[in-house]
């Protein structure tokens, strides 16, 4: 901004607790005019609170303070519905200390705006160095006494002459994360209230014409049963499907699906803005699928002016079965059940609900606003969804998924399809790490890191959904196998060790034998066995203490035939506590309603296989993160700044900038000389200790390039080295630097990237110059809490371990060094690739012998301390 002026943050849009929506902004001069206004439109007692005895009066000059050219604080206006409604300020006064001042409109008390605009400040504040925002409150001010108390911060209070003086520590902590996280969760949930479970539904493009889009939806919500009002919006009739027509959409509806051509989509959506709509669902087609982004940015702001959620466009609709709902042109009625279903594409949305029964489904479009973010706030707390399935074919906001995917993910099941795995291009120089962690690598380990279960087809969700949403989590991984059919039953036994199931011996006595061959596990009861002898045999094998699941294999028309057998199997499992789930040969479907049936038995174990890691992960504690020592994230932050000042397009780090950036994190590379010469080479490895290593520093994969020469004896090697390796490489040499041989140990690498979606990811594998030929590697999002796992992971964790006579090296040295790459790539977004290949683990400790670090200019990632709508 111009005259010094110094702007918060940036605009963007937020919801408020009861769901609407506001703008945040940096304030400008210009808006004086406006700020005047609502200082008019205050009430005498606001202004009192705000101003103490000087009221109105006080507040203009205030106002003409603050947009005036000399003012040094810096403030954020909020506009709600085209009109400004708050303005929020910080004034430095002294070292590290500001001013905090808030005034809103009366209508917009006690919807959370003013606690929005102050965790906005907070987080400005500590970005700019103020350690404490100092507030002086009136007494019977409670209100706002309560918002600073609440807010997340650390809060010091003292009490002096009818004004409490308030003293805020701008440092997020953890308190304020969780705060803002509850705050957003309430905010969003109640934004998609009226639009998931609307009062009222109009259809603009309703139409006579039974082919018509509009007409098929208005259809579906009249034989699905909705309850509340249902209007045709179509100026050209009066009657439509028996109910009368309306020419614009009535005042006050919550939900509106709009079926018209895109040319007309913006007015519809400024008509219902200007009736106070909750929501648009936008089946049109013809926005940015079709090249018209433009016109879909145009859709949006509307809609975010006039406080309106957006599903769309360019979907199906949205159904919810609780509220008899169907506002989609599905031709199909969908069947309630349990499992909420979110899809980007149309055509598999439409595939899933032809085979899934659901509490609610929403067809997302393009997802210009509403998200799968959204949905899982929603379906959080939707007492009919205990399942959540989601395809996706891009991330929003992926760090913002995976933080509320991990909370819900306590409670219920997200599952998730992401389309896109493969990734072009070619990796031929970039680092160890860049080359393995490819973005679908970043999904993998995000979605690991949340507990979501992330499966490879459409298919394989519907099998997990179906297991899920009709049996409780199993205990272990212990299976039980049972049926009349050896072949099936041993493939469903193979299957079992190939995804980390056991098959364990079962206790003797537990079944009665119709053939001394049948009691091993599996149980093969043959093809004779009846309908009873099956049930008998399930109702045992649920109730055994060393069963977690029990899986029947049946192949029909065997024995008593499948009807009988399968009302065997639901009385026998009627009040299992166990999990249980049947393989039917060539039968897709679920029994008496809760045992779901698989056509083949490696789909079966592939779906109990889901939900064992699954529960397995919901039982894990929460860990601590650990902390590194001695952590100089300032410096650090120096060095990488210093670097892209200095080359504004990135590159890769020197080595001395390398080991300066390592060390600021506690990782310190060893001993090193840079050389740009033979005499120089040699007389480095006299000062160092012969024998020693020689590396060019130019190529990124040294060793493919005949860059580096090892166990150099003598100073006259060091020379020839030198010569023979310029001479080899020329100008892509650089130099070389100069370390001392280290010899045995157990070489490892460990790398990081920084993706600007997916945010970092760390990697740890087998080391060294195999590396790439082994991928022996294991994959994490920081902040690690689980770095010995991590590294217990590998094939190659029995070297560490002590192996045919070597003895065990330094875990915890190795460990350490995982976490605080972990800190730092965390810390450094700009940081976007990290090799320490090899680190040498030894005995003694964990020595990093090449290092390679590349930084590039890159956005400042979402921070998760910043409420706002995508």
């Amino acid at each position: 901004m111009t005259n010094g002026r110094r702007a918060v943050a940036e605009a963007c849009d937020v919801l408020l607790r009861d769901g609407g929506i506001a703008h945040l902004r940096p304030l400008r001069p210009a808006d004086r005019e406006a700020l005047h206004e609502l200082v008019e439109r205050s009430s005498e007692r606001s202004a009192y609170l705000r101003f103490f005895t000087g009221g109105r009066a006080t507040a203009h000059a205030h106002v003409d303070r603050i947009t005036g050219d000399r003012y040094d604080g810096r403030a954020l206006v909020a506009g709600l519905r085209d009109r400004l409604v708050a303005v929020a300020e910080y004034v430095p006064f002294d070292n590290g200390r500001a001013d905090l001042g808030i005034l809103l409109d009366d209508a917009v008390h006690g919807h959370g705006l003013g606690t929005l605009m102050l965790e906005h400040l907070a987080v400005d504040a500590a970005e700019h160095g103020v350690r404490e925002l100092v507030a002086e409150v009136l007494a019977e001010n409670q209100p706002m006494i309560k918002v600073l108390r609440d807010l997340g911060l650390t809060v010091h209070q003292r009490f002096e002459s009818g004004t409490l003086h308030v003293s805020i520590a701008a440092e997020p902590t953890p308190g304020l994360l969780a705060a803002i996280e509850a705050r957003d969760h309430e905010a969003g949930r109640a934004s998609l209230a009226r639009v998931l479970a609307p009062r009222s539904v109009a259809v603009i493009g309703a139409s006579r014409n039974e082919a018509a889009v509009g007409h098929k939806v208005l259809r579906n919500l009249i034989d699905g049963g909705f309850c509340g009002p249902i209007h045709p919006v179509n100026p050209y009739a009066t009657e439509i499907a028996g109910l009368a027509c309306h020419a614009t959409v009535p005042d006050g509806v919550d939900l509106v699906v709009v079926a018209v051509p895109a040319r007309q989509v913006l007015q519809v959506a400024r008509d219902c803005a200007a009736a106070g709509v909750a929501g648009l669902v936008v089946l049109s087609s013809g926005f940015a699928e079709a090249g018209q982004a433009g016109l879909e940015s145009q859709l949006l702001m509307i809609c975010r002016t006039a406080g309106m959620r957006l599903i769309g466009p360019n979907c199906l609709g949205v159904i919810n079965t609780s509220a008899w709902l169907n506002a989609s042109f599905l031709p199909h009625c969908p069947v309630r059940g349990c499992v909420a279903l979110m899809s980007q594409s149309g055509a598999v949305g439409a595939a899933l609900l032809e085979r899934l029964d659901v509490s609610s489904f929403v067809s997302v479009g393009n997802k210009a606003d509403v998200s799968g973010n959204d949905l899982l706030e929603y379906w959080e707390d939707d007492d009919d969804t205990d399942v959540i399935a989601l395809y996706l074919e891009s991330f929003g906001n992926p760090r913002k998924f995976a933080r509320i995917a991990r909370r819900v993910g306590r409670r219920k099941p997200v599952l998730l399809v992401k389309s896109g795995r493969g990734e072009s291009g070619g990796r031929a120089v970039r680092s160890h790490t860049a080359a393995a962690a490819t973005p679908d690598v970043a999904v993998d380990a995000l979605t690991r890191a949340a507990g979501v279960i992330r499966l490879d087809s459409v298919h394989e969700l519907i099998d997990t959904a179906k297991l899920l949403a009709q049996q409780p989590l199993p205990n272990g991984r212990r299976v039980a196998i049972v049926g009349n059919s050896g072949g099936p039953q041993a493939m469903a036994a193979d299957a079992c060790e190939q995804h980390g199931l056991t098959v364990p011996e079962l206790p003797p006595g537990l079944l009665t034998a119709r053939a001394a061959a049948a009691l091993g596990n599996p149980v093969d009861l043959t093809a004779d066995a009846t309908a009873t002898e099956i049930g008998v045999a399930v109702e045992a094998l649920a109730a055994c203490p060393d069963v977690d699941a029990v899986l029947i294999v049946y192949t029909p028309p065997f024995g008593d035939g499948l009807e009988e057998t399968c009302r065997a199997i639901a009385g026998a499992t009627k009040t299992a506590a166990k999990t249980v789930l049947a393989c039917v040969a060539g039968h897709d479907d679920v029994i008496d309603g809760r045992v779901p049936t698989y056509a083949f038995p490696e789909q079966a174990v592939r779906a109990l296989a889901q939900v064992v890691h699954y529960a397995e992960w919901r039982r894990l504690p929460g860990r601590p993160v650990p902390v590194p020592p001695r952590v100089e994230e300032g410096r650090a932050r120096e060095i990488v700044q210093a670097w892209l000042k200095a080359h504004p397009d990135g590159g890769w780090l020197s080595p001395a900038d390398t080991g300066r950036l390592l060390g600021c994190y506690g990782v310190t590379p060893v001993e090193s000389i840079e050389v740009d010469g033979p005499e120089g080479a040699a007389a480095a490895a006299e000062r160092l200790g012969l024998p020693v290593v020689l590396k060019a520093t130019g190529p990124v994969h040294k060793s493919d390039v005949g860059g580096v020469r090892l166990n150099l004896a003598t100073p006259d090697e060091v020379r020839r080295a030198y010569l023979d390796m310029a001479a080899r490489l020329g100008p892509e040499m650089t130099g070389a630097i100069v370390q001392r041989m280290l010899s045995g140990g157990v070489e490892i690498i460990i790398g990081g990237v920084n993706y600007p979606a997916f945010g970092p990811l760390v990697m740890v594998g087998a080391g060294g110059v195999p590396a790439d030929l082994l991928a022996d590697r294991a994959f994490r999002v920081p902040p690690i809490t689980d770095a010995l796992d991590m590294v217990g992971e590998l094939r190659c964790a029995p070297l560490l371990h002590g192996y045919r006579g070597s003895p065990p090296v330094d875990l915890s040295a190795l460990v350490d060094q995982v976490v605080r790459v972990g800190r730092l790539l965390d810390d450094l977004p700009q940081v976007a690739e990290l090799d320490l290949n090899p680190i040498i683990v030894t005995p003694e400790g964990a020595a990093t012998v090449d290092a390679r670090i590349r930084v590039a200019p890159c956005e400042k990632p979402p921070s998760p301390l910043l409420r706002r709508l995508r």
